[in-house]
């Protein structure tokens, strides 16, 4: 019997999650036939039929090519028509800031990125201003054409739909709402680690995983969470920040506060901790830059004999592969896919006893089916990630998807 506590799809959510298939679809295969979505969706033919339908009358899609059988009438094929508008992606990192423009098949139109450290919202907002400005000025868009703007801020960015903070920066969406009417776009707000893992839903393993987790691996740790093909958000918008959850009892402070977190152990300057405490008078030991450490940590060959630097790996490996069980343990997905400079410097050498640790740690038999890898989306995956958040809450505005998307403003 059905929980009273729990709500029933309406017939509304479920043409709205018909047209995200579809969508899904048409973007990730650039184009396809009718037939050809029906089957990668598993939609009926007359459901995507008028699904494409929809989506054309609102401009989206357009008619591509015709194609000829041996038998029976010519069959058009279907994609997304990329002159319908555009999207602006901005990463507002702690040390950096990057605008991208998309168009609405999610191509990128143009870039730039720059050195940031100003934390004033003031001064961000001009900043961000002036790139975005810069970016479609040299790609000839006119404001009019963009239909959307993301923004990801670093850190936790919680809230509802009408109030929100970001607690690394004590920012609160009155701050934005200025870039809002400065620049005159539609504005969402998002977090990093739910911008990596929109952008692997839609165009990384997410294809093959109705429920995964993306583990973003840097300064910072946290995690962007699938399920059923959906990003959990939690009633503030703030689940994910796994990197905060425990992992030693009273073990070594966190930048949060607290003690024994994820982050203390597996963040950059965790690994950098974990070395030194091995051993202190490792050349690598006195590096005064994280990422000048995590560099001079991956250069070193696996066969150099430097038994400091393979037992800091290895050990890093355990603790992530230990953190990772509980994550498995509350969520069981499908598959968890590692992102982040962390990833792409020690990923490789991590995988085996991450993966080993993973299995020997995880409850019952939840994980035999697991995949551990590697992010396949990499580069701009921030910017592109929540331009694509900014094109859900685009469908929303004009009636095709109910999906709830990031902070709107």
């Amino acid at each position: 019997m059905t929980s009273p506590l729990r709500r029933r799809a309406s017939s509304r959510d479920i043409r709205s999650e018909s047209r995200l298939s579809v969508l899904h679809a048409v973007l990730r295969a650039k184009e396809a036939s009718r037939a050809e979505i029906a089957q990668v969706s598993g939609l009926s033919l007359a459901t995507v039929t008028t699904v494409v339908s929809e989506f054309m009358a609102e401009g989206l899609f357009a008619e591509g090519t015709r194609i000829v059988g041996r038998v029976g009438r010519p069959t058009l094929t279907v994609r997304l028509n990329p002159s319908r508008g555009y999207f602006v992606g901005v990463d507002m990192a702690e040390t950096s800031l990057r605008v991208d423009v998309y168009d609405t098949a999610l191509m990128p139109v143009g870039g730039h990125e720059i050195p940031w450290d100003d934390e004033a919202p003031s001064a961000i907002i001009d900043g961000i201003e002036t790139l975005a400005s810069t970016v479609l000025g040299e790609a000839g868009i006119d404001r009019t054409e963009v239909l959307g703007l993301g923004v990801c801020l670093p850190g936790l960015v919680q809230g509802t739909s009408t109030t929100s903070i970001v607690p690394a920066w004590d920012w609160h969406t009155r701050d934005l709402g200025m870039l809002r009417d400065r620049l005159g776009f539609p504005l969402v707000i998002e977090n990093p680690l739910k911008a990596v893992a929109t952008a692997e839903l839609w165009f990384g393993r997410g294809a093959d995983s109705s429920s995964f987790i993306t583990v973003n691996l840097g300064t910072g740790v946290g995690a962007g969470i699938i399920v059923d093909h959906t990003m959990l958000r939690g009633a503030t918008n703030s689940a994910g920040e796994w990197g905060h959850s425990l992992l030693m009892l009273d073990g070594r402070g966190c930048r949060c506060g607290r003690h024994g977190c994820v982050e203390a152990y597996i963040g950059a300057p965790g690994i950098w901790r974990t070395l030194r405490e091995i051993d202190p008078s490792h050349a690598l030991a006195p590096v005064d830059n994280q990422f000048d450490f995590m560099v001079g940590l991956a250069a070193a060959e696996p066969d150099a004999q430097d038994a400091t630097v393979e037992e800091t790996i290895a050990r890093t490996g355990y603790y992530l592969g230990s953190a990772l069980a509980d994550l498995v343990a509350v969520i069981n997905p499908e598959a968890i896919v590692l992102t982040g400079w962390t990833s792409w410097l020690l990923g490789e050498r991590m995988l085996p006893v991450t993966h080993d640790t993973l299995q020997q740690q995880a409850p019952g038999r939840s994980a035999d089916d697991l995949v551990l890898a590697l992010s396949t989306v990499r580069g701009t995956a921030v910017t592109r990630g929540v331009a694509l958040t900014a094109l859900e809450h685009f469908l929303s505005t004009v009636g095709l998807l109910t999906t709830r998307t990031a902070i709107a403003l």
